[in-house]
């Protein structure tokens, strides 16, 4: 039987972690992250979710529709709910969805200890200097999809657990192991010294995605839409371009991900 906790004000100080969300997205909130909306909470209290929840707050509308989805949460989960005045002067804006929930990041292995822990034959993505949040999302999304085994992005790169980055994964920040730290180099030397064959994405590439064949350790590097990936990691990468019509030169570098990856997927 699920326990619903009622909230009565807005400052209750159970609930200081959803304080005025949109601001502190900027600033942070002390090792936590917002999840939102049905379909990410369903993966949040699913077992392939890698973050402990440490509560939930919710709509009291929503209660009785979203029984079957709380009836996954631990026993010891706190779920409060509010209504639709209070919950709004809670995050300083309108919760449409209705549903949120704080995790816990916790302890995360870093870049060299992640790789070490991939298996034989592993596809990993680089996200380099891509700092959209919805460009960031999409490619957690399409690495959750085609079952990449890491996500590697430079501190250029947004936070994938950025509340709109997890909205925009649908859940898969919370899946697929990530590590984000330094800069392109050091990720590059490390993927190098682990044995990844290294595949830069560029519409200038000189091998089609068509002609390639995946080595057993590879890793899918991508840049910011725009300035693309650098001078340097191009130099440092076999080059590959994915062909398109009329001489329109490029994707969505989400999209782009996306389509590399049903392309090298062990699927």
């Amino acid at each position: 039987m699920v326990h619903l906790i009622p909230l009565t004000a807005p400052d209750d100080p159970r609930i200081d972690a959803y304080r005025v969300i949109k601001e502190r997205d900027l600033v942070g909130r002390g090792g936590r992250f917002i999840v939102e909306g049905k379909t990410v909470l369903d993966v949040a209290l699913s077992p392939r979710n890698r973050f402990r929840l440490e509560s939930l707050l919710i709509a009291e509308s929503r209660a009785e529709a979203l029984a079957p989805l709380l009836a996954q949460a631990p026993d010891d989960l706190p779920i409060y709910t509010a209504n639709q005045t209070i919950l709004d002067g809670i995050t300083g804006f309108h919760i449409h969805r209705g549903l949120l929930g704080v995790g816990l990041r916790g302890e995360q292995p870093g870049a060299a200890a992640l790789l070490a822990s991939l298996p034989v034959r592993a596809l990993v993505v680089v996200a380099l200097g891509i700092t959209n949040h919805d460009n960031v999302g999409g490619i957690l999304r399409n690495a959750a999809a085609f079952g990449a085994d890491a996500v590697l992005l430079d501190f250029a790169s947004c936070d994938p657990l950025y509340r709109k980055a997890i909205r925009v994964s649908v859940g898969g920040s919370l899946i697929v192991p990530f590590a984000r730290e330094g800069g392109a180099g050091a990720l590059l030397d490390l993927l190098a010294a682990g044995g990844f064959e290294l595949l830069a994405f560029s519409p200038a590439g000189t091998t089609t995605l068509k002609q390639l064949v995946r080595a057993p350790r590879t890793a899918l590097m991508v840049g910011a839409e725009g300035p693309g990936l650098s001078a340097d990691s191009l130099a440092r990468a076999r080059t590959v371009r994915i062909p398109m019509a009329g001489g329109f030169d490029s994707l969505n570098v989400a999209t782009a991900a996306g389509i590399a990856l049903h392309h090298l997927a062990d699927l």
